[in-house]
Parts: structure tokens; sequence; C-alpha cells
């Protein structure tokens, strides 16, 4: 039994069939999950969520920004986009049940492979952040969805601030900041204050900022945090960080991770497997 990890499809199925192809997967035998944003910008958003939803329990996915998009355009709270991809995702038959999957699909993910913790979201974590609490927020953040404040929230989900995060927040704010630290962040300061207006690679940091993976003293860096998100940052492979956006809609590769422990140095290793993906974005749009 293998577990696998795959950064941002996008929408892109054609790519996502391939690769798993590439990868050999059996749902019968491995596991996968999915970094956040199945959806959006590719040419077949339709088609993804229907192939993840077949593959049953052997497919888990955290939920991407995008993914909350297509929720607040389905709520009529958030009008399309005109570079989104996802009308037939709205037009589709099944669309009551495709929607019902998405919003049941966490923001986060705590796993223990050998005694080592694996923890799985779409951008990123705050400094101040255990990997236990991180799940724990994004728990919180479920049960809202599950509930009837899902329509308020996603109504006033979209904003930068809070831009700090403060245990005493609660309600819509607090929601806020936990829904863009785990979908939007990449820079941050080391006590908690994000930056969403920069999307260059880490060399880009704006002053007195840095990605959240380099900041001293990250609490959850006993763990190994995997993420998508973050395209221009290119695929990071080392003991504490998996990154795993690497650009498929922007003509670059679609990637999984296969994920086992090292029995030498005791944490997870990552053997890779890409397949090449056609532009269906323009990187300047």
């Amino acid at each position: 039994m293998a577990l696998y990890l795959i950064g941002d499809v996008q929408g892109c199925d054609d790519a996502l069939e391939r690769l798993l192809a590439a990868i050999g997967f059996s749902p019968s035998r491995d596991s996968l999950v999915l970094l956040g944003d199945l959806v959006n910008r590719g040419p077949d958003s339709l088609g993804v969520l229907r192939r993840v939803m077949r593959m049953g329990g052997a497919a888990r996915c955290v939920l991407g920004n995008h993914d909350l998009h297509l929720l607040a355009i389905a709520h009529g709270v958030r009008p399309p986009h005109r570079k989104d991809t996802v009308d037939a995702v709205l037009r589709a038959p099944d669309r009551p049940a495709l929607l019902d999957w998405l919003r049941a699909q966490p923001l986060a993910l705590l796993d223990q492979i050998h005694g080592e913790d694996l923890l799985m979201v779409h951008a990123g974590v705050l400094p101040s952040w255990t990997a236990q609490q991180t799940l724990a927020l994004a728990q919180e953040v479920a049960q809202m969805m599950a509930s009837d404040a899902l329509e308020l929230f996603l109504q006033q989900m979209y904003g930068d601030a809070p831009e700090q995060w403060s245990d005493q927040l609660s309600g819509v704010p607090r929601w806020r900041v936990i829904v863009n630290a785990l979908t939007r962040l990449r820079f941050c300061t080391v006590d908690d204050r994000m930056e969403f207006k920069t999307k260059d690679g880490a060399a880009a940091a704006p002053r007195g900022f840095q990605p959240w993976f380099e900041v001293p003293g990250r609490r959850s860096a006993h763990a190994t945090v995997a993420f998508g998100h973050w395209s221009t940052l290119g695929r990071i492979a080392r003991d504490d960080v998996i990154a795993l956006d690497t650009g498929c809609v922007w003509g670059g590769q679609l990637s999984a991770a296969r994920i086992d422990a090292d029995t030498v140095s005791g944490r997870l290793r990552t053997t890779l497997v890409q397949v090449p993906c056609p532009q269906t974005q323009n990187p300047a749009s």
C-alpha cells in the first residue's frame, strides 16, 4: 500500500488521469491526498470532481481557495470571474452531490506514518500553530461549513482582515483568518501577520516578511508539512516541507509524491512522479 500526494489539479482531468496511470495508482491498494484546488482555471473541473468522488475512501483532499470560490459562486454570494472554468459543474445534473461532497472536505489533514507527523494543507501554516492546533482549527471551520452558518460565512469570506492571528478572535473574523492561512498564505511574520499581495517566489518576500515555512521557531516544524498553492515557488522536498504546486494550468507539470519512511534519517522520504501539462492559462493573467 502506498500513499501519494498530488498538487494543484485545477480542473486538469486529463493530466490527473495520466498521472494516476504513471504512478500505477490502485484504489483497492493505495491511498491518495489531493492538496486543494481541485477545480477552476483548467478545462475539466467537472471531470476531476467526478473522478475523485468515484475513488471513495481511497482519495482524500483538503480544500483550496478555488474550491471555496466554487462554493461561493454556487451559493450565489460571489459572481463568477471571467477566467473561471466551473460552469460545467454548476450546470451538471449531479451538481447537488458534487457540491455537498466538496463542502464536506476538510482544510487540513494530519496523518502519522511510522511515528512521523504528516500535515497536509493547501497553502500554509502560521508560525504559532502546532500541527495539532492546525488540525483543530481546521475542524472548527469544517463544523461551521456543515452548518447553516456556511452561507453567512461565504458572504464574508473574502478579505485580508484580520491580517494577524489571535486566540481571542471569534465568529467570522476567526474563520476568515483560519481560511486565509490554510488556503492563501505565502508570506508572514514571526508574530503571525500575513501578506497576500505578493505572489512571486520566495526571494520576493516583502520587507519584514518571510515564506511561512522559513520563519524561525515555527511550531509545526517537527512535522512534515505538505502543501500546494504556490506555483512560483516550485517544488520543494525537505524533511519538514513538501511543496507540490508545479504549475499545471500554466503549462508546467502535475506532480505526485509517494511518501515513505526513511529508515536511516527517521523522517519521511518522497519519490516524485510528474506528467507534463498543456498551458491552459496565461501566466501574466
